[in-house]
């Protein structure tokens, strides 16, 4: 049985990232859902301290970018959003944002755990969620200050997400070229096994 979101993307209707200008992502999302656009702006808490004061405030988990569900191929109503810079792809050519990365950004926001931006990852064992609200999510652990994370990216905008987990609610997930690269070294090893023994 085919799920809303595919029904969706096969119609047009995909997720991309819309540059904006800066501090103005909350005034987007609302111009974005006042014109009938979903729209996903995360955010996270944080406590800052001011000369006299400190302040609650919550902050974009991407800084400077929204992203909205619409059909690329009717995109003029978005373009003429003033704070936006534009959206994001290659040219005039937007790439939409992958619905399984939107939809892994989504859980960590509903789950409440404490997330915060973090740096873009490229290397590092991928693991998936196996306990908790944040069940069967992947993205990449890491460790700080004694803390684990799981790291989750969006690919398009090379930027990514670090929420705090415990570290027995992760199994290792071998993505496939290092399980490929595993099984050549294994055959190669074999190899010389069988020219060493005769």
């Amino acid at each position: 049985m085919e799920s809303w979101s595919d029904t969706e993307a096969r119609s047009g209707n995909r997720w991309y990232a819309l540059r904006v200008k800066s501090h103005c992502e909350r005034m987007t999302a609302a111009g974005l859902r006042s014109r009938g656009y979903e729209e996903f702006l995360p955010t996270y808490p944080l406590r800052r301290r001011w000369s006299d004061r400190w302040m609650d405030l919550e902050l974009p988990l991407f800084p400077g970018y929204v992203f909205c569900r619409f059909d690329a191929r009717d995109r003029l109503p978005i373009l003429k959003i003033p704070s936006l810079v534009h959206i994001v792809g290659i040219g005039k050519k937007p790439l939409p944002v992958d619905e399984q990365e939107i939809e892994a950004i989504q859980a960590i926001v509903r789950s409440g755990l404490a997330a915060q931006p973090w740096p873009y990852v490229k290397v590092g064992d991928r693991v998936r969620v196996e306990y908790g609200s944040l069940c069967g999510l992947e993205g990449i652990l890491i460790e700080v200050k004694k803390r684990h994370r799981l790291v989750v990216s969006v690919t398009l905008l090379q930027r990514s997400v670090a929420v705090e987990i415990d570290r027995d609610w992760v199994s290792l997930v071998r993505p496939a070229a290092r399980v490929g690269a595993m099984v050549a070294e294994a055959a190669a090893a074999l190899g010389r096994a069988r020219l060493a023994a005769s």
